[in-house]
């Protein structure tokens, strides 16, 4: 394992900027101080004018393994993650066959540690019929349980009320959910079908996956964890209306909180109006959105209503994507550019750096409770990434590292460059190119 001096970056961690060398031994770091002496087995890294944030932990991602691997898999969405400053991730259960059990959490782990270029860690997936899987979960199985209070891939909607309940009342580790109400989308569906046919204009699906389904939803799970008193992660909010279910607690100390939300980088980034020009390629559950919900989502991250910002990472294959809105999947390629993207907030003074890191690792860790990781501290595992803030990045579809080939950024120029990724202390990526095979390592958890 090498050694590395990294030299006078500009360091954003826990709402301070400032200026200070950063000593990584033995995969962890070891010192941060002003002019640290270069000694020998250190390789020095000159990092003067960039800036250094903790790796980003992305809390949701499906990288499609087993069973899904024509479209992605561990080792080629991993290498995506890395090369977009993601050091770790959190992966969803619905593949095929579903992490519905705790042995097929433990195969899917097993299968990580032979191919995964990032740090990782999977969740138990819930279905209607086993709850009793949470009676076996030991210290470190899951990130969290994941319970689809709408439909999914892989016939996992969970949608017997007793079974939430049990589930709310019973899981020993948090629970995050998808929230969209199936019976009012199945219902829109249809009527939208009855006008079009095949043919639905892709600029109606935030109203086929309407605001009303995406609320009604939300508002049960966050009833549910208020009443058996749950830890709860609700994912990708994306409207302005479900809001209201987060901000009396926007004052309460992240590490306090027991309901806590996410929004993702694509609804913060991009709205209804984008569909005119990119079509299926924006097409996700839940549903990209009005711009004022989008604006209503940037202030909420700003003012704590939000508390992390995660990619929902679900690729699909160039021809999956071009087909009529009903065949076409929901989904989008997102772990390589979406740190890019949030930047672009920043370049624009909606966002601070310091809000960026704090969304994307400070925040994580303390809701996952992932030890010694998404900060930069003495002692920690250095998770790191050297971000060019002056570098402009054109972005393609050839460039995309992805396994299905393509990026709904395509077509744009971000202002930064991703420079560098350290995973454990290890150089994985440098100016474009994945330099190492170490592989990562998977997460531990302080939540038994």
């Amino acid at each position: 394992m090498s050694n590395y001096l990294i030299k006078s970056p500009t360091i954003v961690n826990e709402g301070k900027i400032f200026v200070a060398d950063v000593l990584v031994k033995d995969g962890r770091i070891a010192k941060i101080a002003q002019d640290i002496s270069v000694t020998s087995g250190v390789k020095v890294i000159d990092a003067e004018g960039l800036h250094l944030l903790p790796g980003m932990i992305d809390d949701q991602v499906h990288f499609r393994e087993p069973g899904l691997t024509y479209k992605a898999d561990i080792e080629s969405e991993s290498k995506a993650a890395v090369a977009g400053g993601i050091t770790s991730y959190m992966e969803m259960p619905n593949c095929n066959p579903a992490t519905v059990t705790i042995e097929r959490l433990h195969a899917k782990k097993a299968l990580a540690a032979t191919k995964s270029h990032a740090n990782y860690a999977f969740y138990l997936g819930a279905t209607n019929d086993n709850v009793d899987e949470l009676k076996r979960l030991s210290p470190g199985d899951a990130c969290g349980v994941k319970i689809f209070m709408g439909a999914s891939t892989g016939n996992m909607l969970v949608d017997n009320v007793k079974t939430l309940e049990s589930f709310f009342a019973n899981s020993p580790i948090l629970i995050a959910t998808h929230c969209e109400d199936t019976p009012m989308i199945a219902q829109n569906e249809v009527a939208y079908r009855a006008q079009y046919g095949e043919d639905v204009p892709f600029d109606l699906h935030p109203l086929i996956r309407s605001r009303e389904a995406c609320i009604k939803s939300s508002t049960l799970a966050v009833g549910l964890a208020k009443k058996f008193n749950t830890k709860l992660n609700v994912l990708h909010i994306t409207t302005k209306d479900e809001l209201q279910l987060f901000a009396e607690n926007k004052n309460i100390p992240l590490a306090n909180k027991r309901i806590t939300a996410e929004v993702c980088a694509h609804h913060l980034f991009f709205s209804r109006k984008d569909y005119h020009t990119r079509g299926a390629l924006i097409k996700c559950n839940p549903a990209i959105k009005e711009e004022e919900d989008r604006l209503a989502l940037l202030e909420a991250v700003n003012n704590n209503v939000l508390d992390v910002i995660a990619t929902d990472h679900a690729p699909h294959t160039w021809a999956e994507k071009h087909q009529s809105y009903f065949k076409a999947p929901s989904g989008l390629p997102l772990v390589q550019h979406a740190l890019l993207s949030l930047l672009e907030h920043y370049h624009q003074g909606v966002f601070s750096l310091e809000k960026v890191v704090q969304k994307t690792s400070h925040a994580p860790a303390i809701i996952y409770q992932v030890e010694e990781r998404g900060f930069i501290r003495e002692g920690y595992w250095a998770d790191l990434v050297l971000v060019d803030l002056n570098a402009q990045q054109h972005m393609s579809d050839v460039a995309a590292k992805s396994k299905c080939g393509w990026s709904p950024f395509s077509g744009l120029t971000f202002s930064s460059t991703i420079n560098k990724t350290f995973i454990n202390g290890v150089l994985k990526y440098d100016h474009g190119r994945i330099v190492a095979d170490d592989l990562g390592v998977s997460l531990d958890f302080a939540n038994f």
